[in-house]
């Protein structure tokens, strides 16, 4: 098995890479017919586990993904019965929500059986889901509402509180009022693709974080080469950070593991590169 470099999240050893799972679950952030694909590739759970078995095969121990979702679920245990390794798994279910959920808290009665199920599939982190934690956000007020009790029900269960987030101010707020979490999920890219603030300011708040920020969207949704898109996020992410990545296919897994190994020990690739016809008049 691969040594991949690890970091430490709220007392756990996690990889600095984790697997993402967009692709997997038919979000493209493209069009409805990419959607669509990505449906029917993947609606075998061995296709899904194809590509997680590179990866832990390569120290990448570590995934993001809502684990209640049958097919991701089944792809896990999957790989983890192929290759022996046991998946660290950072889970980012959907809590539900009202009108006054903001003012008057959640419906713990309907929390609480969600962290159950989050629990007995075995995730290690439970991160409130964009589609929740963003709309406790105060600005006005600089804190992240009636999150408190939802982070204590995940500490009871035996899990390592955390926000996922698609706002900046999340990660301070939850800074300043010290909300008991041990990571944020970011979105950051070189391309500034679907990120609310300017990719410099994004960083300086990364980089302020008093906790390791897990950064996801890297490549833009595709929209972003590996080169470029890895080698902006290795190099400008601290130590403590870690980087989400999504892949089609094994190889593609394969090929994120080499480069990213390759950037962070400042080494220059040789993978194969791609061949085209109009390449004739620079290949040897």
């Amino acid at each position: 098995m691969g040594d991949f470099p690890r970091t430490t999240v709220g007392g756990r050893s996690t990889s600095r890479m984790l697997i993402g799972s967009n692709w997997f679950l038919g979000f493209s952030h493209c069009t409805a017919a990419k959607d669509a694909f990505l449906h029917e590739h993947f609606a075998d759970h061995r296709r899904i586990a194809d590509i997680i078995e590179v990866f832990f095969r390569a120290g990448v121990d570590t995934l993001i993904a809502n684990i209640s979702h049958d097919l991701f679920y089944h792809a896990v245990l999957e790989a983890q019965e192929r290759t022996g390794v046991e998946a660290i798994v950072i889970s980012t279910p959907g809590l539900p929500t009202t009108k006054r959920t903001a003012l008057d808290g959640f419906d713990m009665d309907a929390v609480k059986p969600i962290l159950d199920l989050e629990a007995e599939r075995g995730a290690a982190f439970c991160m409130p889901h964009t589609s929740t934690t963003d709309l406790m956000v105060d600005k006005c007020s600089r804190e992240v509402r009636q999150m408190a009790e939802v982070c204590a029900a995940i500490r009871e269960r035996g899990m390592i509180p955390g926000l996922s987030t698609h706002l900046p101010e999340t990660i301070i707020y939850a800074d300043e009022t010290g909300l008991d979490v041990a990571t944020y999920v970011c979105i950051y890219n070189l391309m500034g693709f679907l990120m609310p603030l300017e990719v410099d300011w994004t960083q300086h708040i990364i980089h302020a974080a008093q906790k390791p920020v897990l950064t996801i969207k890297p490549l833009a949704a595709g929209q972003v080469r590996p080169l470029q898109g890895l080698t902006f996020a290795w190099n400008t992410l601290r130590d403590q950070d870690m980087v989400a990545v999504g892949c089609m296919t094994p190889r593609e897994a394969a090929e994120v593991i080499e480069l990213s190994l390759d950037i962070l020990s400042h080494r220059t690739s040789q993978l194969e590169l791609q061949v085209t016809r109009s390449k004739a008049t620079v290949m040897a």
